[in-house]
């Protein structure tokens, strides 16, 4: 009897953490599907509860944790949290690219006025660092999703995976964990596939460019802090050679040209010229030079291609202090260009 009562408890658990969000069709190609408010985000607290322990686990009781606890809920407030709670949908799923299975997730808001324009994000990163994970989903996505956009987006092969037949490449395979969620927006409730927008951060912007090749039906991209040209950039930050060999297929041999491979500043005018492109950058980047931005909106304003130049000059990698701005400018440049 005991059995049976515990077997039932865990069911009810189960199945009041596995609620569907609806945000696909039930014909997508998805699979493990799971609502992103569940525990041990189901509730403030509860995510709360969980940062401490996790905080404690690695500080230790004390000054330490207590310290980084104070700063986590001055990034996360209650009052932001329930906001989103009630205004946004939110799942984590599976899907395949070919043989690989990838993990993903999409966002929207939950009074849709109608068909809403969708934007593939990349994310920066590599492997699980980097990775989307529900804080990163709350600063970073929601405030858009909130602005009547669907938000789709690939956390890359092999993260958040530990027997995953296959890796991130950095601007390899991976690309095409991207281009497959191509073919699940036609499949997303209130989307609109006339609407297809995409952008990324850090290392998100190789991803975008890059997938601009495959997904002719984005209309218009922007990217945030990102690396147009891998190999100059590394002269300025020496130790990313370090996840370049890591990551990228046969860099010891083909170092040039597998850089050059991810670097748009070499292929720019493969991509489709009548794309506009939103650059985004911080003068202050400490992890991406801005010259980065510069340099490419150059190269753009010489071939006439549309776009906009955006430089913070207080502005970091993060563009953290810029975040509602940031938020606002990329509405507007979806709006005007989808």
């Amino acid at each position: 009897m005991l059995n049976l009562t515990r077997k039932l408890v865990f069911l009810t658990l189960l199945l009041s953490t596995s609620t569907q969000a609806a945000l696909f069709n039930s014909d997508a190609p998805i699979y493990r599907e799971q609502d992103c408010f569940t525990a041990p985000f189901s509730s403030y607290d509860s995510w709360i509860q969980s940062m401490s322990q996790k905080h404690e686990k690695k500080y230790g009781k004390g000054e330490k944790a207590d310290n980084a606890m104070q700063l986590f809920q001055s990034m996360f407030s209650r009052e932001a949290f329930d906001e989103y709670k009630t205004t946004i949908e939110c799942s984590n799923y599976t899907y395949k690219v070919a043989d690989t299975q990838v993990k993903g997730f999409a966002i929207k808001p939950k009074e849709a006025k109608g068909k809403l324009p969708v934007l593939i994000y990349n994310r920066g990163g590599n492997g699980n660092f980097g990775g989307v994970v529900f804080g990163h989903m709350m600063s970073k996505l929601f405030p858009l999703a909130n602005q009547q956009f669907i938000i789709i987006g690939s956390q890359y092969r092999g993260t958040f995976q530990r027997n995953s037949i296959a890796g991130d490449e950095f601007g390899g395979d991976d690309v095409q964990d991207v281009v497959a969620l191509s073919k699940l927006i036609p499949h997303l409730v209130n989307g609109n596939q006339n609407k297809i927008g995409m952008y990324g951060a850090s290392r998100g912007g190789m991803q975008t460019f890059l997938s601009m090749k495959y997904i002719p039906e984005v209309k218009a991209i922007a990217v945030i802090s990102g690396v147009s040209n891998l190999l100059t950039d590394l002269e300025i930050r020496p130790n990313m050679e370090k996840v370049y060999k890591k990551r990228i297929p046969n860099y010891d041999t083909e170092k040039e040209s597998q850089l050059k491979a991810r670097s748009v500043m070499y292929w720019l005018d493969e991509l489709d010229q009548r794309k506009p492109i939103l650059l985004i950058h911080g003068e202050k980047d400490e992890r991406v030079h801005v010259r980065n931005a510069k340099q490419l909106a150059a190269a753009l304003k010489e071939r006439k291609r549309p776009h906009k130049l955006l430089i913070y000059p207080e502005g970091t990698h993060s563009l953290m202090e810029e975040g509602q701005q940031i938020t606002s400018e990329l509405a507007n440049w979806f709006n005007q260009n989808l």
